[in-house]
């Protein structure tokens, strides 16, 4: 969904440095992946096809923090009191 967000923190020697890859646009997600000794986070349209990719390698990972954009479903919507009461 837009507004996904995943950023990542990589040791870069002496420092560290943050990356953050957002989806863009209505309808894309964000998928992360950890395969070989490398960390994938690629952006998804509705039908599955790969936008774009972002790769680390794990070793260098410190931190992956997932920041999805908070749903409403009609279930965790509150209760509304009745006005009359």
């Amino acid at each position: 969904m837009k507004g996904d967000r995943v950023e990542i923190v990589v040791d870069a020697g002496d420092t560290t440095r943050t990356y953050e890859v957002v989806a863009g646009r209505a309808g894309r997600r964000l998928e992360t992946a950890v395969r070989r000794g490398v960390v994938e986070v690629s952006e998804v349209t509705r039908n599955g096809s790969v936008v774009r990719t972002a790769r680390f390698m794990a070793a260098r990972v410190l931190a992956l923090v997932e920041q999805p954009v908070p749903r409403e479903d009609a279930s965790e919507r509150p209760l509304r009191e009745d006005p009359k009461v």
